[in-house]
């Protein structure tokens, strides 16, 4: 009774959860499966009082022998769950005594039975019950995740300038879109646009090699496009626009689009030989997590921390709440935290988002444990540019 009963309270709830709260389909299908396997422990407990104050002759001691063996199975597959994905020690141990509990509640309920009634027809049962506990679990948790792959893309589109009636300055209109052919929805982590000016110097002659490969190791440093010819001298560019182009914390659906557009001003003398843009967006997967809005940005100029792994002095951030997108890893896992950094610099706008249990934000995670992170909760960086103008065709709209 006590292991029916300690099984059946937690996978109810569980189930509950899932049912009316799971981001996928196959969610909601677990969810309905551990409230039915709850059912069964329920009714098996008056199945096995009645079996062990009547004895052998009670009628109930086959549906004892089942739900016994229900709340085996469901206790072996969720330490199973527990032992890959959880991190609370606590609910590892539980999980693991109540599948030993179970295994013991299904020998003395056996040891109890004189002779099982119809025993072909109870070993069907516990063993389709035990495929169908299996092949769900292997769905929900092995299969589905890792099926679906899908990267939005993101345009850029470059009009004609428009003058000021003084004639003094220019706007440069960029038209952006984030086009999401796949059949899931993502969220905003941070949207980033910016523009680069940049002078071009081109050389009569091959460059010298040791000049050549300097500027090799520049092109190769920098997220922004350098040339990489042994005539034209790399010279950094100058970043001359930076603004967020998508709210963090909106999302995009299934199938849709969103368009932004975005000015660039620059006086009408610029010099610069050609302005460069780029656009760079950090989803997530709404079928991996649930995320709460964004609070206010805090900046590192005003005194928030940043974490060791920050390079650089000036960052914004801005952190918001996430819940698992499943009641088991929400019970089991660490609260985590979505934080975006907006790291500023000569050569642009770095947009950097992590998910990391709460107090851990300085730790600096490996290479290994950071891929890992972003597999699961489908964190991607879609990026667009360099879109290249001449100062001549972006006057002359051509």
């Amino acid at each position: 009774m006590l292991v029916l009963f300690l099984t059946a309270l937690p996978v109810a709830w569980c189930g509950f959860k899932d049912f009316s709260e799971a981001l996928t389909f196959p969610g909601c299908i677990t969810g309905a499966a551990l409230m039915l396997a709850a059912l069964i422990m329920v009714v098996g407990v008056v199945a096995v009082v009645d079996c062990w104050a009547r004895g052998p002759i009670s009628n109930f001691g086959v549906i004892a022998l089942i739900s016994t063996g229900v709340a085996f199975v469901t206790n072996i597959l969720l330490a199973l769950q527990t032992w890959n994905d959880g991190e609370r020690v606590w609910y590892k141990a539980a999980s693991i005594a109540l599948s030993v509990g179970s295994l013991f509640a299904v020998i003395l309920v056996w040891r109890r039975l004189d002779e099982v009634p119809t025993p072909k027809r109870v070993a069907v049962a516990l063993i389709l019950s035990t495929l169908v506990a299996v092949a769900n679990f292997s769905y929900q948790y092995l299969f589905q995740p890792y099926r679906r792959e899908g990267t939005p893309l993101v345009q850029l589109s470059v009009g004609k300038a428009v003058f000021s009636a003084d004639r003094k300055v220019f706007s440069v209109p960029v038209d952006i879109k984030l086009v999401n052919h796949s059949d899931m929805g993502f969220y905003v982590l941070g949207a980033e646009f910016h523009a680069m000016g940049e002078d071009v110097a081109v050389s009569r002659t091959d460059l010298a090699t040791p000049k050549w490969r300097e500027d090799a190791e520049q092109w190769a440093r920098y997220r922004e496009k350098h040339p990489l010819t042994r005539r034209e001298v790399y010279q950094p560019g100058k970043l001359v626009s930076a603004q967020p182009w998508m709210p963090p914390g909106n999302w995009v659906e299934a199938n849709d689009e969103a368009l932004a557009r975005t000015v660039v001003q620059l006086p009408s003398n610029t010099n610069f030989d050609r302005l460069t843009f780029y656009a760079a967006v950090g989803l997530a997967r709404k079928d991996r997590l649930v995320m709460e809005n964004y609070g206010n940005p805090n900046y590192s100029w005003r005194g928030t921390r940043l974490p060791t792994w920050i390079k650089g002095d000036d960052a914004i951030v801005q952190t918001a709440g996430m819940q698992e997108n499943n009641a088991i890893d929400h019970y089991t896992r660490f609260r985590r935290r979505v934080t975006t950094y907006w790291r500023f610099g000569p050569h642009g706008v770095d947009v950097t988002s992590v998910i990391v249990p709460v107090g851990e934000e300085d730790r600096e995670f490996s290479e290994q444990a950071n891929r890992e992170v972003r597999s699961r909760y489908g964190l991607i960086d879609v990026f667009a540019g360099p879109v290249e103008e001449t100062l001549d065709e972006i006057k002359s709209g051509r």
